[in-house]
């Protein structure tokens, strides 16, 4: 019979989360090759791939405080990467390939799509993880804020409930074929108010099942064996959540036409450029979006922890905090806040793979590889 749903392992806990840096089997590669990862997220993919437009589709970054060149923080008009599902999954095969024998540091497989295609792409993940050397887990990217009328489900109570409703079917089918079960999570948009968090959360507790599971076998009873007990356990589909995703609705102007958008304060400004084509409004992430993560973090612990009669089962999901960590002492703030895990995106675009490294060396994080 089904159990529980299987705990995400990441050592050290640092990884990237989905992002254009993630998106390339060479980028790929040199996050696997990373020392400081714990894990590798691959950039959000759909079971088709998506229609990316390069003109539309972009990302700049920024110095939050205006006050230096050095940049912390990034805008973006993307939407998912162009490859497909399937074409990620050969990805990690490569690279299971290229490994000299069973690694504990595998990959996210960062997905999303309608609940049909969800339920589709466990089966293809789930699958895929019979053939590699190293463990893979499911991410479900229900946050993105840049898909036109096509708000992130993962704000709704009811779109929630439907993409959890269509995965519990897909994990019993797939065990009914044997197929080992994987970790499988939610990526979350940056939620403001109660409401949202209590949305998921809500989500989450119609979605926690009981189940009964035999606690002993006595096969010398009755020659066939007798049930010696039950036990009702209760199990939910979810095993991490990543918080957060990017804000929507943001808006940057390039710093020459910002600075001279007002001559005085009679004139009439002029037109500002945006960074980002069209109207310039995209998802930011980075060192603006820190004090947000941290308080999504620190508000899903304690809500899962105190989930009523849930509680025994959503304390059990870990979390993996994203936004804004570019060193160290993001990093440390990130696991105050009650992450398990923490995850770069910007940090990684902007210093490039060796921001994991900076931030192992002053954290002593390493790597615990082996069978």
């Amino acid at each position: 019979m089904m159990g529980p749903a299987p705990p995400l392992e990441i050592d050290p806990p640092l990884i990237n989360s989905a992002c254009p840096w993630a998106t390339t089997l060479e980028d790929l590669r040199l996050l696997h090759a990373c020392p400081s990862t714990g894990a590798v997220t691959t950039r959000t993919s759909l079971i088709n791939g998506f229609d990316h437009g390069p003109a539309k589709h972009q990302y700049a970054f920024f110095d939050a405080a205006h006050r230096s060149s050095a940049q912390n923080a990034s805008l973006n008009s993307l939407g998912y990467s162009p490859l497909t599902l399937e074409t990620y999954l050969g990805f990690i095969q490569t690279i299971s390939d290229e490994q000299p024998g069973r690694s504990r540091k595998g990959f996210i497989v960062s997905v999303t799509g309608t609940p049909e295609d969800i339920a589709a792409s466990y089966k293809s993940v789930s699958s895929a993880a019979t053939t590699v050397n190293f463990p893979l887990a499911m991410e479900i990217n229900l946050s993105c804020p840049n898909i036109p009328n096509r708000p992130p489900p993962a704000y709704s109570e009811e779109a929630l409930t439907t993409y959890l409703t269509h995965l519990q079917a897909a994990i019993s089918t797939a065990h009914a074929d044997n197929t080992p079960r994987i970790p499988v999570g939610l990526k979350t948009p940056p939620y403001t108010y109660s409401t949202q968090f209590h949305a998921l959360v809500s989500a989450l507790e119609k979605a926690t099942a009981s189940i009964t599971t035999i606690t002993g076998v006595d096969a010398r009873k009755g020659g066939g064996g007798e049930e010696e007990g039950e036990k009702e356990q209760r199990t939910c589909p979810i095993s991490f959540i990543t918080a957060t995703n990017t804000l929507g609705s943001c808006l940057l102007f390039s710093s020459s036409s910002s600075s001279s958008s007002f001559s005085s304060t009679t004139s009439s400004p002029s037109p500002a450029t945006p960074v980002l084509p069209g109207s310039g409004i995209g998802g930011m992430a980075g060192s603006p979006l820190h004090p947000l993560a941290l308080g999504n973090v620190a508000t899903l612990r304690r809500m899962l922890d105190e989930s009523g009669s849930a509680s025994d089962v959503l304390s059990r999901v870990r979390l993996v905090g994203v936004g804004g960590v570019l060193d160290a002492e993001g990093y440390k703030r990130m696991r105050a806040a009650g992450a398990d895990f923490v995850g770069l995106a910007t940090g990684l675009g902007v210093k490039g793979v060796g921001v994991f490294d900076e931030v192992g060396r002053v954290l002593g994080l390493g790597v615990g590889d082996g069978e």
